[in-house]
């Protein structure tokens, strides 16, 4: 089942750019044996887009017909890195061909443009800059990816 981060912008190059490679990069990797990956991510040009609304049609655009929608969310569902890895685990048991996380803009999703999500996932109730959630979401892939193939990067 490949993994893929859409998310609104651009991270240009420098830490932040670096740290999503090297999570993707090492999810892909440590993925395969498993059935999983790869770990890639898709940037939508946000600068022509008004309204969380022109931002969420343009996600859902972005979308194949089948795909587990799961939206980063401040009010989503905070689930811990096992928690996390198991619903991976269990959508690629299913048969589920991706898993498509998507980071809206700074005002949110407009979830009438949105199909109905899988999961809506929170990193807790504080708010984060879009690139540094990219980077959080990118390494909690590579983290899931890591406990379902049993290596000893994750530890409880």
């Amino acid at each position: 089942m490949k993994l893929r981060i859409t998310a609104l912008g651009r991270v240009k190059s420098g830490p932040e750019r670096d740290l999503v490679d090297d999570y993707t990069g090492r999810g892909t990797a440590t993925g395969r044996a498993i059935g999983l990956g790869p770990l890639s991510e898709t940037e939508i040009d946000n600068r022509s887009l008004k309204s969380a609304r022109d931002e969420s049609r343009a996600l859902a655009a972005s979308l194949e017909p089948g795909v587990r929608l799961i939206l980063l969310d401040e009010r989503g569902k905070a689930l811990s890195s096992r928690q996390l890895a198991r619903q991976i685990g269990q959508w690629r048991d299913e048969g589920a061909r991706e898993a498509v996380f998507c980071i809206g803009g700074a005002d949110g999703h407009d979830r009438s443009q949105l199909p109905q999500p899988d999961l809506t996932l929170a990193f807790g109730p504080a708010v984060f800059p879009h690139k540094l959630v990219r980077v959080m979401l990118a390494e909690q892939l590579y983290r899931a990816v890591s406990i379902l193939a049993g290596t000893p990067y994750h530890r409880d």
